[in-house]
C-alpha cells in the first residue's frame, strides 16, 4: 500500500479529488434526482487499465525527493525554520539561509535585485529550488564575514557556501575589543558569536579568516583533500546530507570519519596516535574551555559558564556549573576582557563546526593552541608542560 501511495502524482490526486466531489454530490442529491446522479457518475469511473493507474505512474526523481524530505534541510519542525513563527516573518539578515524564498531573494534568483530589503514569510525550508535554481550558475563568488570575496564553482557550491560560512570573523573580534587593555574587564564588550554550521569557513582556514588569528602567528589555509574530493558534495550526499563513507575509503583504511587520523603527532599530549584526529581536537577544546573558566576567576574576577542557548556565556558566581539567574532571568556574562573574548570566540568557532576534524583539522588545532597559549600568560601556566602541540 505504501509503495502505491508514494507513487501518486498530482494528476492522479486531481482525478481522485474529482471522483470524490462527484460522489459527494451524488449522495447529497440522490433522493431528488437519483437517475441523473448515476448517469453523471458513469462519466468519471476510473478505467480498469491504462496509463493513469496510480501504481503504474512513475514519479521522476522520487528517490531523491524522498531522501531530501528526510534530511535536516527539509525538517519544517526544526528550530532553524520555526524560530520566527511567533513573529510571522524572518528578519532580512536571517532569511537567506533559513528559507528557500529568502535565499532566492538574497541572490536575486526570484527576479528581484540581489539583497533582501524586507522580511520573508515563515514556513519555508531549504527547498529544491535553493540548490537547483538555474541562476546559481551565474554566481561566481561569495563574500565571507571577513569581507573576503571567495570564488565558487557554478552550481550548488554557491548554495553551500552562502549558508555555511558563519556570520562573524576574526575581524569582528578585533573591532569589538579595539585598543582596550587586554586583561581589564569591560561591560561594554559583548560576546561575538560566529553562528552555526560554518563548515565552509573552517575549510577555507586562513584564506577565509573566520577564526581570530593572533598577530605574529601563521595559520593553515584551505584544507585540500586528494582527488576525488573537490567540493562539499564529494563527501556529503546532497540530498540526505550524510557522509558517503565509501569516498573516504578511496584513501583511508577506514570509512568512519571519527577513526581517521592524518598526522603522526599527538596534539593533545596523550601520546596516543591510534585514535582519530577528532579526539585531539575535542581534548584541546575542552582544555581551552577550562582555561577560559580559570581565567574568568583569577583574572576577570567573575566566573563564567557556557550553555547551549543565547547568549551562550553566562555568569556563574557560585561556580555550580550553571548560569546564575535573577528573578528567573539568566545573567549573561558581562566581565569580558579582550584576551578572554578572543579565546572564547575561537572556542565557539571550532565547536560550531562538528566536522572541523575533517574540514580543516590543522586550522582548528592552531586556533585552540594559540588561544590556550595566550590565556596562559596571565595565569602563569607553562604551556610546554601541558604537552599539547600546535
Amino acid at each position: 500500500m505504501s509503495s502505491v501511495v508514494g507513487r501518486v502524482n498530482s494528476r492522479t490526486l486531481f482525478m481522485i479529488a474529482a471522483i470524490l466531489t462527484i460522489v459527494n454530490f451524488c449522495t447529497a442529491n440522490a433522493q431528488e434526482n437519483s437517475s441523473d446522479a448515476v448517469e453523471a457518475l458513469k462519466l468519471y469511473v476510473m478505467p480498469q487499465s491504462g496509463p493513469f493507474r496510480p501504481d503504474q505512474i512513475p514519479v521522476p526523481q522520487q528517490e531523491l525527493i524522498s531522501a531530501w524530505a528526510r534530511s535536516a534541510h527539509a525538517d519544517a519542525s526544526a528550530e532553524a525554520f520555526t524560530h520566527w513563527d511567533g513573529e510571522g516573518e524572518i528578519p532580512a539578515n536571517c532569511a537567506a539561509c533559513h528559507s528557500g524564498a529568502g535565499f532566492r531573494d538574497f541572490h536575486g534568483l526570484d527576479g528581484s535585485a540581489p539583497g533582501i530589503e524586507g522580511p520573508t514569510p515563515v514556513g519555508g525550508v531549504v527547498d529544491c529550488d535553493t540548490c537547483h535554481n538555474p541562476g546559481l550558475g551565474e554566481i561566481a563568488a561569495i563574500t565571507l564575514p571577513s569581507g573576503i570575496e571567495h570564488p565558487v564553482a557554478p552550481g550548488a557550491q554557491a548554495a553551500c557556501m552562502t549558508c555555511h560560512i558563519g556570520r562573524e570573523a576574526g575581524v569582528s573580534v578585533t573591532k569589538a575589543v579595539g585598543e582596550k587593555d587586554a586583561d581589564t574587564p569591560d561591560p561594554t564588550i559583548n560576546f561575538v558569536n560566529p553562528h552555526y554550521a560554518l563548515a565552509g569557513a573552517m575549510r577555507l582556514g586562513s584564506i577565509g579568516a573566520g577564526g581570530f588569528e593572533y598577530p605574529g602567528k601563521s595559520y593553515s589555509g584551505r584544507f585540500f583533500h586528494a582527488r576525488p574530493i573537490n567540493d562539499c558534495a564529494s563527501c556529503h550526499d546532497p540530498h540526505t546530507l550524510t557522509v558517503a563513507e565509501e569516498t573516504c575509503l578511496s584513501c583511508h583504511e577506514s570509512g568512519a570519519p571519527d577513526a581517521i587520523r592524518i598526522s603522526r603527532i599527538s596534539y593533545d599530549g596523550s601520546g596516543d596516535i591510534s585514535k582519530g584526529i577528532r579526539s585531539d581536537i575535542e581534548a584541546n577544546s575542552a582544555l581551552l574551555l577550562k582555561t577560559i573558566q580559570d581565567y574568568s576567576v583569577k583574572v576577570a574576577g567573575a566566573p563564567i559558564v557556557f550553555e547551549h542557548s543565547y547568549p551562550y556565556f553566562f555568569l556563574d558566581a557560585d561556580q555550580d556549573g550553571r548560569g546564575d539567574t535573577i528573578d528567573g532571568r539568566p545573567q549573561k556574562y558581562n566581565a569580558w576582557t579582550p584576551r578572554m573574548l578572543k579565546a572564547a570566540y575561537n572556542w565557539k568557532f571550532v565547536n560550531a563546526d562538528p566536522g572541523a576534524f575533517v574540514h580543516n583539522p590543522h586550522y582548528a588545532l592552531e586556533l585552540l593552541y594559540d588561544s590556550i597559549e595566550d590565556l596562559s600568560g596571565p595565569l602563569d601556566v607553562d604551556v610546554e608542560a601541558l604537552g599539547i602541540q600546535r
